[in-house]
């Protein structure tokens, strides 16, 4: 794993994790795409509501905040959250 994308895990998980009840239970995976980064965020299902948030707002800031850190290293960066 390129430190470029262990970084942007680690960020995903920390967000995630001040998001939840169930911080514990939050795992996020890794892969690199045609040079694009992609995170995908395990949350326990009673955190899903929280992490989305109302009308897709928090996690449409959860992926602003990645792909300005992704710009940053010259890099893109795709979210999705599972339960």
């Amino acid at each position: 794993m390129s430190e470029e994308l262990a970084d942007l895990r680690a960020l995903a998980e920390y967000l995630a994790q001040g998001l939840s009840d169930h911080a514990d239970e939050v795992e996020v995976t890794a892969d690199e795409e045609d040079g694009d980064l992609q995170l995908q965020v395990y949350v326990a299902e009673e955190d899903m509501g929280r992490v989305i948030g109302r009308a897709g707002r928090t996690a449409k800031a959860l992926r602003q905040v990645l792909h300005s850190a992704a710009y940053r290293q010259g890099r893109r960066c795709r979210l999705d959250i599972e339960e």
